[in-house]
C-alpha cells in the first residue's frame, strides 16, 4: 500500500538521491550480520525477548499454573502445575482436553482461571478486541479430572460477546456481562440468568464507557460476594454525552461509521453510580453515594471481606479530592472513613487492599511530599504512617500480613530504576531485596501467600531474564528464561554507545536523560541528533530498562550516524517526589517543551560531536504533542520533527485525562490555548511529519486535520501519513509496524541526514 502524502514538495533529483542512497544502503545492511534493519526487527522479530507467557498462580499449593506446547506429537498446549520449590511439572490438563467434541483441533486457550477449590477451570478463548484489550470472547468451563466435560458458557449468544467470565466463590455458577447485562449460570443445569436486564446502547451493567476505561481503567466492573449470594457493580448511563464517530471508508464499498460516547473537556460525562443486586436478580440496591453522577468518578469499589460493607472511592471530577466511603451493602447507607486531597491532582493507584479481616485497609499518599504507604481503618479515626523518608513508594507489590512484611517498588537513589524493598508493617527501616549486583529494571509477580515471585531483570542494554525467586532472600531458585538466544544476536552487532546521564538545565534542576551513539564515531564529523520524546504525566521514558523492539529501532539508526537521546523533564511520574511530579499542573506542554528545550542545549554542550543544525525530535500521543511544541516553539533548535498521534488541541481530548492536569477550560482557558500545539502552527520552520491513524478513537484524526488546516493557513508546508483505520497504537493490517517505521527511518534519512548533503530541499 502507498501512503498518501499531504503538501510534499521535496526536489525530485534529491529524492530521487536519497531513495537510491537508501536502497543501496538497505543493500549493505541486509548482508551485514552486524548490522539491523527494519526487516530484522519489524518483519523477522530476530530481536523480540521472550516473557514467560500465560500462567497463573495456584491460591492452595506453592505451585504455578502454564500452558506448555507438549514433547510428544499432537496440537495445542498442556496445563501444567510446576512446584514452586522442586520444579516438578504434573499435566493437569493434556492438550487433548481442550478439544471440544466435533471440533478438528483443540481450542486456542488465551487465559484461564481456577475456581477456589481448583476442581474446575475457566477458558477464555476467541477474543476480540474492546478498544484497548481483547476482552469480548467465548467462555469454556472444564471439570478437572473429567475428560470430556468441556462445555461453552453463554447458551446460545453470538460466538465473542461474553465479558469478564468468573466463578462463583463456591465455583458452582460462573458471571458474565454480554451486550450491556450481567448473567449467571450454573454449572449443574446450565441454567442462565439475567441479573440485570436494563442494559442497552446508553446503558452499561457490568464494564464501561470509553472514558472510564481508557484513563480509570475500569474494565471488569462487577464483583461476586464472598458468600456469592450477591453481585457488586458498576453502571455507566452514557445518555447525553455527546456521541464521537470513526469512518472506516475501505472495508465496503460504502463507508462504515463506528459511533460512541466520547466526552471532550468541559463536555457532559456519563452518570456512574454503583449497586448491589441477588445473584437471582431482582431489585438492585444502589449505594447511596453523595454527589452528582455526573460529576464524580467511581474508580474503586470492593467487598469487605465478611461480605456486609462496600468500600468505595469516589473522585470529584477535578480529580483533587478522593473520598473513601464505607457502605453497608443491606441498606446502601454510606460514610466518609477517608478523605483525600492534593492542590493539583489525585493519581488512581489505591486498589482496595483489606488488612486486619477488613477493619483496615493500605493507602498510598503523598500527603507529606513522598508517595508513601500509610494504614487506615474503617472508623476514620486513624491513618498511620507505613514508609517514611524522602523517596517515593512507587507501588505496592504484595502483603504478607502473616509475617508482618509489607513489599514495595522504589528506587531512592535513581529514578531511572526500580527495585524490591519490603518493610515491616509495624515500621522500620525499608530493607532492598533486589540484589545490588544487578542495577536496572526489576518487576514481580507475587504469589498469593507472598512467599514466591516471578522475578524479571533486565538494563538499558540487557534484555530480561526471568526467574522464580523465594521472596525472603531473594533465592533464585530456577531460571524460566533468560533469553540466550536474544543476547547472542545482540552481541554480535556493532552496538551503539550507550549512555544513562543527568543534564543541569539550571536553577538547581537536573533531568534524566539517555543517549545512544554510533558505534564507531570519526571525531572529525558531526552527527544528527534525534531526540525521542513523551513527557506528559502518563509515562517516563528514560528508564534504565531494556526497550525492545523499538528500542532496538533506536540502535540500528545510531548504526547508521544517528546520535539518540531522550529527556526526562518535569511533570513525568517518576520517583522524585511530588513537588517534581505536580511541577506540569495547570501548564500541560507548556513546562515540559521548556524542559525538553533546555535538556536539548545541555546535550549540544556535553556532545560537540552532536550538530546543532541537525536536530529532529520525535513522539507518539503526547510524545506527538510535544514534538509539535517543540519544533513550533522552538524553531531555532530543531529543525525536524515526526509527530505520530498527537493531540494538537487540548480542547478535543477526553473529560478524565485533560482536566486531572489541566483543570476546567473556563477556568484555565490561556494555559489550555498556550499549551496547545495548534496555538503556535505558524511559526514552524523546519521538516515536519504527521503521522495518524484514522481510526484512532482515542487521540483524534480530527486534531491532525485541524492542525493541517491550520498550517496551510500559514502557508507552512509539512507531510502527512495517514493510515487507514488504525487505531491510536497504528498496528493493525498486515505490514503496518513495518510499513510504520519505515515511513518514519526515510523521513530522517531525507530530512536529517547522516551526511547533510543528501538531504531534501524545501521549494
Amino acid at each position: 500500500m502507498k501512503p498518501f502524502l499531504f503538501f510534499v514538495f521535496p526536489m525530485i533529483a534529491a529524492t530521487t538521491a536519497v531513495t537510491a542512497q537508501d536502497n543501496l544502503n538497505d543493500q549493505r545492511i541486509a548482508s551485514d550480520p552486524a548490522m539491523l534493519n527494519l526487516d530484522r526487527i519489524f518483519a523477522d522479530h530476530e530481536f523480540k525477548e521472550r516473557s514467560l507467557g500465560e500462567y497463573r498462580w495456584s491460591k492452595r499449593t506453592a505451585s504455578y499454573l502454564t500452558l506448555e506446547v507438549p514433547q510428544r506429537e499432537g496440537q495445542g498446549q498442556d496445563l501444567v502445575r510446576n512446584d514452586a520449590a522442586t520444579g516438578k511439572k504434573e499435566i493437569l490438563v493434556p492438550a487433548a482436553g481442550f478439544q471440544p467434541k466435533g471440533e478438528a483441533e483443540p481450542l486456542k486457550v488465551e487465559a484461564f482461571e481456577l475456581s477456589t477449590d481448583e476442581s474446575k477451570l475457566l477458558i477464555y478463548t476467541h477474543s476480540q478486541r474492546v478498544w484497548r484489550r481483547n476482552t469480548r470472547g467465548d467462555y469454556w468451563v472444564l471439570e478437572m479430572g473429567k475428560p470430556g466435560s468441556l462445555r461453552k458458557l453463554g447458551g446460545d449468544a453470538e460466538p465473542s460477546t461474553l465479558m469478564f467470565a468468573k466463578f462463583s466463590p463456591d465455583g458452582t455458577r460462573v458471571a458474565y456481562v454480554r451486550a450491556n447485562n450481567i448473567y449467571v449460570q450454573e454449572l449443574t443445569g446450565m441454567k442462565i440468568t439475567a441479573v440485570t436486564a436494563d442494559g442497552s446502547p446508553t446503558l452499561i451493567n457490568g464494564t464501561s464507557d470509553w472514558v472510564n476505561e481508557e484513563e480509570l481503567h475500569i474494565r471488569d466492573a462487577f464483583r461476586w460476594s464472598p458468600d456469592g449470594s450477591s453481585i457488586l457493580f458498576w453502571q455507566f448511563d452514557t445518555s447525553g454525552v455527546r456521541q464521537f464517530h470513526l469512518i472506516n471508508n475501505t472495508d465496503e464499498s460504502y463507508p462504515k461509521i463506528t459511533s460512541f460516547p466520547y466526552p471532550k473537556v468541559g463536555e457532559p460525562n456519563s452518570a456512574t453510580r454503583v449497586g448491589v443486586v441477588s445473584a437471582t436478580g431482582g431489585e438492585v440496591r444502589w449505594l447511596e453515594v453523595p454527589g452528582d453522577p455526573r460529576e464524580h468518578y467511581i474508580p474503586h469499589a470492593e467487598w469487605s471481606p465478611d461480605g456486609k460493607r462496600v468500600l468505595v472511592q469516589q473522585l470529584n471530577r477535578l480529580q483533587n479530592i478522593n473520598r473513601v466511603m464505607l457502605a453497608e451493602a443491606s441498606t446502601g447507607t454510606v460514610r466518609t472513613v477517608l478523605t483525600e486531597t492534593d492542590e493539583a491532582w489525585l493519581e488512581n493507584d489505591n486498589p482496595v487492599r483489606w488488612m486486619a479481616g477488613g477493619e483496615k485497609f493500605l493507602w498510598l499518599s503523598e500527603r507529606d511530599g513522598w508517595r508513601h504507604a500509610y494504614l487506615a481503618d474503617t472508623n476514620g479515626k486513624s491513618l498511620d504512617r507505613i514508609t517514611t523518608g524522602d523517596f517515593d513508594v512507587i507501588q505496592i507489590e504484595a502483603v504478607d500480613e502473616a509475617n508482618g512484611w509489607l513489599y514495595f517498588s522504589a528506587s531512592p537513589e535513581n529514578p531511572t530504576q526500580h527495585y524490591l524493598y519490603r518493610q515491616r508493617l509495624s515500621g522500620g527501616k525499608p530493607e532492598r531485596l533486589s540484589p545490588a549486583s544487578q542495577p536496572g529494571w526489576h518487576s514481580y509477580e507475587f504469589s498469593p501467600d507472598a512467599q514466591w515471585a516471578m522475578h524479571t531483570h533486565s538494563h538499558f542494554t540487557q534484555p530480561p531474564v526471568v526467574a522464580l525467586i523465594q521472596v525472603s532472600d531473594h533465592k533464585v531458585v530456577r531460571a524460566l528464561e533468560d533469553n540466550q538466544k536474544l543476547r547472542e544476536k545482540l552481541a554480535a552487532l556493532k552496538q551503539p554507545a550507550a549512555e544513562l546521564l543527568k543534564l543541569d538545565i539550571g536553577d538547581g534542576v537536573l533531568l534524566d536523560a539517555w543517549g545512544l551513539k554510533p558505534p564507531a564515531m570519526d571525531p572529525s564529523l558531526k552527527h544528527p541528533l534525534l531526540i525521542h520524546v513523551y513527557g506528559e504525566p502518563a509515562s517516563q521514558t528514560v528508564r534504565d530498562k531494556w526497550p525492545g523492539e523499538r528500542g532496538t529501532w533506536h540502535w540500528m539508526l545510531a548504526q547508521q550516524g544517528y546520535i539518540v537521546a531522550s529527556i526526562e523533564n518535569r511533570g513525568t511520574p517518576v520517583p522524585r517526589g511530588r513537588a517534581w511530579r505536580k511541577s506540569a499542573f495547570r501548564q500541560i506542554g507548556i513546562l515540559a517543551a521548556q524542559d525538553q528545550a533546555a535538556g536539548v542545549r545541555a546535550l549540544l554542550k556535553r556532545w560537540p560531536d552532536a550538530d546543532p543544525a541537525r536536530v529532529g525530535v520525535w513522539g507518539w500521543s503526547g510524545g506527538g504533542s510535544m514534538s509539535l511544541n517543540a519544533i513550533f516553539r522552538y524553531p531555532d533548535l530543531y529543525s525536524t520533527a515526526i509527530a505520530v498521534a498527537p493531540n494538537a488541541n487540548q480542547l478535543l481530548y477526553d473529560t478524565i485525562y485533560q482536566e486531572r492536569y489541566m483543570g476546567l477550560p473556563k477556568d484555565n482557558a490561556e494555559n489550555y490555548r498556550l499549551g496547545s500545539p495548534i496555538t503556535h502552527a505558524s511559526q514552524l520552520q523546519g521538516n515536519l511529519l504527521l503521522i495518524h491513524g484514522t481510526g484512532d478513537d482515542n487521540g483524534h484524526y480530527q486534531g491532525t486535520e485541524q492542525l493541517m488546516n491550520e498550517l496551510i493557513k500559514h502557508n507552512k508546508y509539512f507531510t502527512a501519513v495517514p493510515y487507514p483505520n488504525r487505531s491510536h497504537a497504528i498496528s493493525e493490517g498486515d505490514n503496518t509496524v513495518r510499513h510504520f517505521h519505515g515511513t518514519i527511518t526515510r523521513y530522517l534519512h531525507q530530512h536529517l541526514p547522516v551526511t547533510p548533503a543528501t538531504a531534501a530541499k524545501e521549494p
